[in-house]
């Protein structure tokens, strides 16, 4: 009669955990639309960056990254913290870097950025963090988040205040923004929403049925 008991217990609470897992995926994003990142490599990142490869890793509810890598700086510019990240969004952002940021920099406050402040990177979550939207290009380190820029005298460009700042420190967040529209398939940041009003985002999202780019 015990051993009835206890089996059934087991039973219900296996139950309860199958339910409890499966419950939690399913509250907090759905995979409705989403496609995975394309297996698109233009150039090893290491050739660019002080970066290194990961093994390719799936968490069995549609997040995971094929072809990553862990990137610690670009060329001169160090990052906040590590990045876990796709060789394709590797390679858009050195050449949005190379060809936008940096320029911009030079342009603008006359020397060069050397420090981007990783807001995120690899998050296995919904969209904008909002339980059951669809799953984020963050979840297939397909996109990074960045907060602020350093320049070479130590100042930092932030996107919260400066967006909306001094002439300066706003020719230049907008100047690059939109320069990485095209390089980036989507590009968000303050005036997109509540949810981008501190940092620029970007990420190679599958193109559209259309094949356009969101920048918004």
């Amino acid at each position: 009669m015990k051993s009835s008991f206890k089996l059934a217990g087991v039973i219900i609470f296996m139950f309860f955990l199958a339910s409890c897992s499966t419950g939690r995926r399913s509250a907090e994003f759905t995979l409705e639309g989403v496609q995975p990142s394309p297996l698109v490599c233009p150039a090893d990142p290491r050739t660019f960056a002080d970066a290194v490869p990961i093994p390719d890793f799936q968490e069995g509810n549609g997040c995971g990254i094929t072809h990553g890598y862990r990137v610690m700086a670009l060329d001169s510019i160090a990052f906040s913290e590590p990045a876990q990240i796709t060789c394709a969004e590797a390679n858009s952002l050195n050449v949005w870097v190379q060809s936008s940021v940096q320029k911009a920099a030079h342009e603008i406050y006359g020397q060069p950025v050397v420090g981007l402040k990783v807001a995120a990177s690899y998050a296995c979550r919904a969209r904008n963090n909002v339980r059951g939207a669809k799953l984020s290009e963050h979840g297939h380190g397909n996109a990074i988040d960045i907060a602020s820029f350093t320049l070479a005298d130590g100042r930092e460009i932030v996107v919260l205040t400066g967006y909306y700042g001094n002439a300066q420190d706003q020719r230049f967040l907008r100047t690059i923004r939109a320069q990485a529209c095209g390089i980036f398939h989507t590009v968000l940041g303050p005036g997109s929403d509540s949810y981008h009003r501190d940092h620029i985002h970007l990420d190679m999202q599958t193109l559209r049925r259309r094949g356009g780019v969101y920048c918004h």
